[in-house]
């Protein structure tokens, strides 16, 4: 079994009261499949959270459940800003102190504006990473909410639909 495991992250969580739980992997979840499986929920459950940036370097966190996709143009409407697109994974972890995958709601609370798709809101318990690829966390949807402030719009590609 593996030592426990402190993240930033967990720590926010901590001192703002917020209740969740660690859900440990058996190895580093490499896809939202494979964390899903893990943790032992639906992959919907997990939270996606996509770093886009338009021309002018305004940049943003879209967030939806694990099986979707962001529809880039989407954000860009509702941000009033020029093309928007995800940015480039070898840059994620400078901007954002976390690597592709590691990226949550939380990382980047104060830092840049944050959208939810509302189709997040059909899980009461939703994941999101701990900031370790060895473990999630799952807490309420409302909890992420009241803490992250974020915009809640549809942001998700059309072409998809709810699993």
């Amino acid at each position: 079994m593996m030592t426990s495991i402190d993240t930033p992250i967990l720590s926010i969580l901590r001192d703002a009261g917020i209740a969740h739980r660690l859900l440990p992997h058996e190895s580093e979840a490499t896809t939202i499949l494979d964390a899903a499986k893990q943790r032992g929920v639906k992959p919907d459950q997990l939270v996606k959270s996509m770093l886009l940036r338009d021309m002018g370097g305004q940049m943003a966190l879209a967030c939806v459940p694990g099986t979707a996709s962001v529809d880039p143009k989407k954000v860009r409407d509702l941000l009033g800003c020029r093309r928007m697109t995800m940015v480039d994974s070898k840059h994620v972890q400078s901007i954002t102190g976390y690597s592709p995958g590691m990226v949550t709601p939380i990382s980047v609370f104060g830092m840049l504006p944050i959208f939810f798709d509302p189709s997040l809101a059909e899980f009461e318990h939703i994941n999101i990473s701990s900031g370790s690829p060895m473990a999630g966390v799952e807490l309420r949807f409302q909890d992420l909410v009241d803490f992250c402030q974020p915009t809640i719009a549809d942001i998700r590609r059309d072409d998809e639909t709810s699993a």
